[in-house]
């Protein structure tokens, strides 16, 4: 059948929320290179930089002169200026598009802000998430994949990190509503038959990276002959997981929806990453840490200069290390990321020169 919209042979349909967000515009692009069309919303708010999210939709191929709100644009993808917190224009955007499937990567995001303005966390990572389970709810679904976080990990010691694990010791409000939205896709599931499966993500970065991330912090001050602080005094490692890898993943899990009626699920000794209901949980990470001040040195050697590095002690909902088990994420796709840490750094690094000594920035 001929989609008059987009002239061409009507495709699968799939909402990517935060589609104008780092981990939304590269898996916007590569679901729309792969026989998807793509409906992205995003709220574009000022929790950093509105520019770069307007430079990933330019990327799309979309006109960013005049976003209004709930104003179709069309480019690569079909893209709405959209909050996730309003409720009525989420179900009409459901109701009208009959999507097929739904991933969630909106989100207020970051620990550290967490602490300053929590109540941020309650509207977007969990009155947002509800409107969105609404949405497929009335509106049913082959499959929601929604951002979850490494983050609910908190206290726990128990490395590395398995799905097999309990996570009731969270450290900040972001890592809570994460959690949130884990138990609130379980009980969907459990009683609407709403297929879904939670990622897990860990440190995840590339070119467009967020300027909150510790990649284009450090990036930044060393380009510009800066002091950046190092935390912990540097004794820290993350499981780094380029990009393309995590995108790859979560195209390669849309198709393959949870079922109900898990045989390996025990009711009277229950694994958190399974149930009854059709849902799953999967960390999605590189496997394997990197310590960070051999990451300081990867991002020194791609700009070709030394960083001026102040060592401080770590802050308040750090962990001083992250090691993600995703032996059965590499089970359930068939994908394991191969991106080394050199060369990923690398292409921020080009990105963000390209970027930032351009007029668009």
């Amino acid at each position: 059948m001929i989609d008059s919209d987009f002239g061409r042979i009507s495709m699968k349909k799939v909402l990517v929320t935060g589609a104008a967000g780092f981990i939304g515009f590269h898996l916007s692009r590569l679901l729309a290179n792969n026989d998807y069309e793509v409906v992205g919303i995003d709220n574009i708010n000022d929790y950093y930089d509105p520019n770069l999210k307007l430079i990933r939709l330019r990327e799309l191929k979309i006109d960013t002169t005049n976003i209004e709100y709930n104003i179709p644009l069309r480019g690569i993808i079909k893209f709405i200026k959209l909050d996730l917190q309003d409720k009525d224009n989420i179900l009409n955007l459901f109701e009208q598009e009959k999507f097929e499937y739904v991933i969630n990567l909106a989100a207020q995001a970051g620990v550290r802000y967490s602490l300053e303005n929590p109540q941020a966390y309650i509207d977007s990572n969990i009155t947002g998430f509800l409107n969105v389970l609404e949405g497929c709810r009335h509106y049913p679904v082959k499959h929601l994949v929604y951002a979850s976080s490494s983050s609910v990990y908190g206290l726990s010691e128990q490395i590395p990190f398995s799905v097999n694990n309990h996570t009731d010791h969270p450290m900040a409000m972001y890592a809570a509503s994460k959690k949130a939205n884990e138990m609130m896709a379980h009980s969907y599931s459990h009683l609407f038959d709403i297929p879904s499966t939670g990622l897990r993500f860990f440190t995840v970065y590339g070119p467009w990276g967020r300027p909150d991330m510790a990649l284009h912090i450090f990036t930044k001050a060393i380009v510009e002959d800066r002091e950046f602080s190092v935390f912990n005094f540097g004794d820290m490692s993350r499981d780094f997981t380029y990009v393309d890898d995590i995108v790859e993943s979560i195209r390669r899990l849309i198709p393959l929806a949870p079922k109900a009626g898990n045989p390996d699920f025990d009711a009277k000794n229950p694994d958190p990453s399974i149930s009854s209901a059709p849902y799953r949980i999967f960390n999605i990470g590189n496997n394997s840490p990197v310590a960070l001040m051999d990451f300081v040195r990867a991002i020194e050697d791609a700009i070709g200069k030394k960083g001026k590095i102040k060592l401080e002690p770590i802050q308040a909902g750090d962990v001083p290390k992250t090691y993600a088990d995703v032996q059965s994420l590499f089970d359930y796709t068939r994908f394991k990321p191969s991106t080394n840490i050199e060369d990923g750094v690398k292409e921020f690094v080009d990105k963000y020169l390209e970027i930032y000594s351009s007029k668009n920035a």
